[in-house]
Formats: C-alpha cells, sequence, structure tokens
C-alpha cells in the first residue's frame, strides 16, 4: 500500500475509534491501527464503506468499524430510525425484540435507551423469543414500529436488524410487516444524518414487558388450527440452536397436540451452532439430528425451525424406511390447499421464483391470486385480504391478521393440524402431494445456488445469462425472456413445459437459479412422470450453469 493510502486510512479508522462507544470494539480496531501496514486489506474492508440499510434492514459480520455490526453502527441505526419516525409524524411506542445471538440483547437494549433519549416510549421484549413474536407484538401493542435484532439462519459470526412497521405508518396491508421501499430510503437517509454517536442522546433501557405478550401469542398461534380437530400426531421437533423451542412447545400444548419430541443437543438457544455447519434447515446435513430423532420414536412428521423461528421445514417419513424433506413448494401447496379445503377466504400469494403450481390450484378452487417479487415483505403486502402466503425459502403466513410476516410457529401448526387429520383418515402428507400431482400434473422444482467470495462474480454471470440467453432449454424453444432491470436484478426464461428464475440473493452473497419443470401424468402413471420430471431437473440445472458460466 502506498504510504499515503496509509496514512489516509489510518486517519479514518482514528476517527471512527474515537467516536466509538464501545471499549471492546476500541481495542480491536486499536490493535487493527497499530498493526498497519500489515492489516491494511482488513482494515480496508471494515472501512470500504458502511453497511447499507436496505429493505431487509442491516446485516452483516460482528466486527468493529462501519462495515459490520457494532454498538456503534447500531447506535446509528436506532438514531436514524428514531427520527425518521418523527419526521414521518408516527406516533406510538417502539417495540424491540432480539434473539441469543452474539450481541443481540445489547443491540436491543442499546436501541431502547436510542429511544427513550429521543423521547420515544420503547417496549423491549422478555426474553430472548422468536422473530414472530416481535411482528406480532407490533399489532397487539399498536406499536408505531417494531425492531428485531437477528440474523436469522445467517453463520454464528453475523447479525442484524429487521425493521417492522406498524398500521399508522405501514397501512392496513403493512401493518406489522417488514419495511419495503420508500420507507428503507428514507430511514437510510437519516442514518447518514447522525452526527457523533457519542453525542447521540441515550436514555433508560425502555420498559421489558411481561411475559402476558408471549402468553397472547401463544393463545392466538393455538387458535389457528380448527377447534375440535384430530390431534393423535408424534412429532419430532428441533429449533436447531436457535429460540422457538419453548415457544413452539407451549402453542403446541395449548393447540391440544402431544408436546413434540426435541432434539436434546440442539433444544437451547447456542449463538455457536455448535452442531450444524450451517443453521438452516435448507443446508445439507442441518436436520440430520432431527430426521435421526424422527426415525427413533416412530413419527409421524418432523418439523425443524430456523434459528429466529420466521421459517418452517417438515420432513415425512418415505417408503424405504427413511425420511424426505418436503421442498418449499410442497410444504407451500400443502398448506394453501388445506386452507382452502377449511373454506379460508381472502387472496393466497407467492412469489415470482416460487412453484407456479399455487396459480393453477387457485384457478381451480375459484379463489384469488397474486404474485408479488421475492420477500416476505411483498407477499404481505399483495392484498389486504391475504388468507396466506408463501415463499419457495421455507417461509409460511397462514396468520395474516396475526403475524403479517412469516411464522415458522403457525406454520407448524398447521401442518401438523392437516397431518393429523390425513392420519385419521389412514392417510399422509405423501398421499395427498400425489393427489395433488395426479391433478394438475408433476411440479418438480430445484435451484441452482452458487455461493461467491467475490460479489462482483454475480454480476458478471448475470451478464452473461443476459448478453447470451439459451434459444432452446430441454430441446423446447425459449418463448419468454423477462428481464426485470433496471427496478429488479431478475432474469426469466421460459418454455412449453420449465421455467428458470435467476437473481442474486438479497441477504447472502449467492447467486440463485430457480428452476421448475411440469410434467403431466398421463394414464395416472405418478411415478413415469416424476421420473421424468428428476431426469429433465438435472438436465436443466446442467444447462443453465452453463448459461450463468458457474
Amino acid at each position: 500500500m502506498a504510504p499515503e493510502v496509509d496514512i489516509e486510512l489510518r486517519a479514518t479508522a482514528e476517527a471512527w475509534l474515537a467516536d466509538d462507544p464501545d471499549p471492546a470494539a476500541q481495542s480491536e480496531l486499536r490493535e487493527l491501527i497499530d498493526g498497519l501496514p500489515a492489516t491494511a486489506a482488513e482494515l480496508r474492508d471494515r472501512f470500504a464503506g458502511p453497511l447499507t440499510f436496505g429493505t431487509a434492514g442491516l446485516r452483516g459480520r460482528l466486527r468493529a468499524g462501519p462495515n459490520g455490526m457494532n454498538l456503534a453502527v447500531v447506535t446509528r441505526a436506532a438514531a436514524g430510525l428514531v427520527a425518521w419516525l418523527a419526521e414521518q409524524g408516527g406516533e406510538g411506542p417502539l417495540v424491540i425484540g432480539y434473539d441469543a445471538r452474539h450481541g443481540s440483547r445489547e443491540f436491543a437494549e442499546q436501541t431502547a435507551r436510542v429511544a427513550t433519549g429521543a423521547g420515544r416510549e420503547a417496549l423491549l421484549m422478555p426474553s430472548v423469543l422468536p422473530t414472530p413474536v416481535l411482528a406480532y407484538a407490533v399489532r397487539a401493542l399498536d406499536a408505531v414500529a417494531g425492531v428485531m435484532v437477528t440474523a436469522s439462519h445467517n453463520p454464528p459470526q453475523d447479525n442484524g436488524y429487521k425493521v417492522y412497521l406498524g398500521g399508522r405508518l405501514g397501512g392496513p396491508a403493512g401493518d406489522g410487516a417488514q419495511i419495503v421501499p420508500p420507507a428503507d430510503t428514507g430511514i437510510e437517509a437519516a442514518i447518514r444524518a447522525v452526527g457523533s454517536v457519542t453525542s447521540v442522546p441515550l436514555g433508560e433501557a425502555g420498559r421489558v414487558l411481561g411475559e402476558e405478550i408471549v402468553s397472547s401469542y401463544v393463545d392466538r398461534a393455538a387458535a389457528v388450527p380448527a377447534a375440535g380437530g384430530p390431534r393423535d400426531l408424534v412429532v419430532a421437533y428441533t429449533p436447531l440452536h436457535g429460540v422457538g423451542g419453548g415457544t413452539l412447545t407451549a402453542a403446541f400444548a395449548a393447540a391440544g397436540f402431544a408436546t413434540p419430541a426435541v432434539v436434546a443437543d440442539q433444544a437451547e438457544p447456542d449463538p455457536e451452532f455448535p452442531t450444524v455447519a450451517f443453521p438452516n434447515p435448507e443446508e445439507p446435513g442441518a436436520m440430520d439430528h432431527l430426521l435421526a430423532l424422527a426415525g427413533h420414536i416412530g413419527a409421524d412428521l418432523a418439523i425443524a425451525n430456523d434459528p429466529d423461528a420466521d421459517r418452517c421445514a417438515v420432513a415425512i417419513p418415505g417408503p424405504d424406511g427413511g425420511w424426505r424433506p418436503l421442498r418449499g413448494d410442497e410444504l407451500g401447496v400443502l398448506l394453501a390447499d388445506h386452507l382452502i379445503r377449511r373454506g379460508t377466504p381472502g387472496t393466497y400469494a407467492t412469489t415470482i421464483v416460487s412453484s407456479t403450481l399455487l396459480g393453477r390450484l387457485c384457478a381451480a378452487r375459484g379463489v384469488p391470486y397474486a404474485e408479488t417479487l421475492t420477500g416476505f415483505k411483498w407477499i404481505v403486502r399483495a392484498a389486504e385480504d391475504l388468507a396466506f402466503g408463501y415463499e419457495e425459502a421455507l417461509g409460511y403466513c397462514v396468520a395474516p391478521a396475526m403475524v403479517r410476516d412469516k411464522d415458522g410457529i403457525t406454520a407448524a401448526l398447521t401442518v401438523a393440524e392437516l397431518a393429523a387429520a390425513l392420519k385419521a383418515e389412514g392417510r399422509t402428507l405423501a398421499d395427498r402431494l400425489d393427489e395433488l400431482s395426479v391433478e394438475f400434473g408433476v411440479h418438480a422444482t430445484d435451484q441452482l445456488s452458487v455461493r461467491v467470495d467475490d460479489l462482483a462474480e454475480i454480476g458478471l454471470a448475470m451478464g452473461r445469462a443476459r448478453s447470451n440467453p439459451p434459444a432452446t432449454l430441454l430441446g423446447m424453444p425459449v418463448t419468454e425472456v423477462a428481464d426485470r432491470l433496471p427496478e429488479n436484478d431478475v432474469l426469466t426464461f421460459r418454455t412449453g413445459n420449465a421455467r428458470v428464475v435467476i437473481r442474486p440473493s438479497g441477504t447472502e452473497p449467492k447467486l440463485k437459479a430457480y428452476l421448475e419443470v411440469v410434467e403431466p401424468v398421463a394414464g395416472g402413471d405418478l411415478a413415469a412422470a416424476r421420473t421424468r420430471a428428476a431426469a429433465a431437473l438435472t438436465a436443466l440445472r446442467a444447462e443453465i450453469a452453463a448459461v450463468l458460466g458457474v
């Protein structure tokens, strides 16, 4: 590094250090500054720019400096949020929740101090709790906004900061939902306008709510399954070292189900997530302990939440004695079909990257259907009369009047209700999936997910797909190439029986291609249709990898 750059970087880091309120972060930065020039690459990365406050709020590595999650960054974010709420004329308390990740409680309490220091009431959740409980509290307490300190299913070294709006600023469809533009850019601008961190006025750490808010959530969740239905079901469950365990087991008991058997070494919150390589139930191996328990106890159903319990993964027994995790699209259509059969009125919604089966189901049943951009912030705003929404990444909203966001606990209760009802008839979830496939064709889905170290690689791959789109896929002509630029970085290819949607991940350094193949069930031969669909997905995956050059 040139000496003048070294001097400039040192000066920038020294200025940040002098304004950092956290002694541990000061020590961390001091070590890096004193280690120059050997530490230049690390220090440059930490000061490459601030974490961007987007529609998912903040998310990043726990480390000192503007490009990390730390007390200084959280103080700025809280001050900007509180200032923006005041600018919008939003009245009412700010409710704040947190999970069990490193730093979560400290960040939540600091947010409360910033709010009270600005003269706004701050309500702190009583303990580490799932994200859906915070989303519920925003509505139940008529809060102006909510903050949830969590990085969801990210690695242990990360943390994050989600913002929800109440009905005053979010409107009926956005009451208790995550922020969308232009709120995100407005809050970002307010954060940038914050001056010295150490000059931000701090008050008391808010009022800690009683357990009544959790009991209220549990009671409402327990009422989601219809009263009086079958409850005979053996369930194996894991919270994946997250915060969902206590709330889910309480809700199952309140709804009349037997308490699920919980994976013992994953039952308690642990920010290190020691038994999984990656704390996301979608990742290979993440559900291994759960499936072992399910087999051991002869379970009817295996359920996993991600660490903040807003997602729900389900596995079912297979014909060979093993267990098969359901794809997000499979569980999504099962839940939608169940709610439609229960007569739940309103609009059923999913995203442009989810299976097309929900749209076909809704058309056949004569119920309203909506399709949105990726993300639950869009799904819950699909319609004021939303009945159900899902995304293929294991997110499900089965009770939007209660939680206007994905909720892994009420989703688990609803799939348990369905499984118990089918069990009472001598049938299974697999049987119901078979019936839907015979009626609508096999809608086989898969993902090509490419994790990168350099985000520029994603732009290069998207550029290759745009400049040289395929003329055919699976031997059939591509009939549609839809590019959503400049509004959204999403590219779609369609043929007569296949669809591919390509987009960068919104929360991780990944490029994702969502693949779908539809195979009719000729003469009732479902096995043959599934075999053809599986082969077609394998071929489609290879073709799209070549298009992207990955």
